[in-house]
């Protein structure tokens, strides 16, 4: 599956409806946000009782939230009438220009972008 055809299908599965209009959506997109925050907080606790909790790591469950934030995150993007794609090229543009040759810590502790 490409993401084009995530977020259309995810989108079938939302009370969102395309475009952002300031004075009539904010309630669905609090809820979208606050549901992808409730979602990352799984993903952190899955993960804080396999290293801390020593339970080892269970992938499926870690697989099925972070579709769940995925989900979220496609909501939001639909309702802001947003491609997927276009968040995703951003962030790549962002850290290609940050770290040109790869992640370095000294890099991340010197950086201005």
């Amino acid at each position: 599956m490409n993401v084009s055809d995530y977020q259309t299908q995810a989108a079938r599965t939302t009370t969102t409806k395309v475009g952002f209009d300031p004075t009539e959506d904010q309630t669905i997109l609090v809820w979208n946000a606050l549901g992808l925050a409730g979602e990352a907080g799984e993903v952190a606790d899955t993960v804080k009782k396999a290293v801390f909790h020593q339970h080892g790591l269970d992938v499926e469950k870690l697989k099925v939230e972070l579709g769940d934030v995925l989900w979220y995150i496609a909501a939001i993007c639909t309702q802001l009438d947003v491609k997927l794609e276009e968040v995703m090229q951003a962030n790549i543009d962002k850290l290609q220009a940050r770290y040109p040759e790869g992640f370095s810590v000294e890099k991340s502790k010197n950086r201005d972008k």
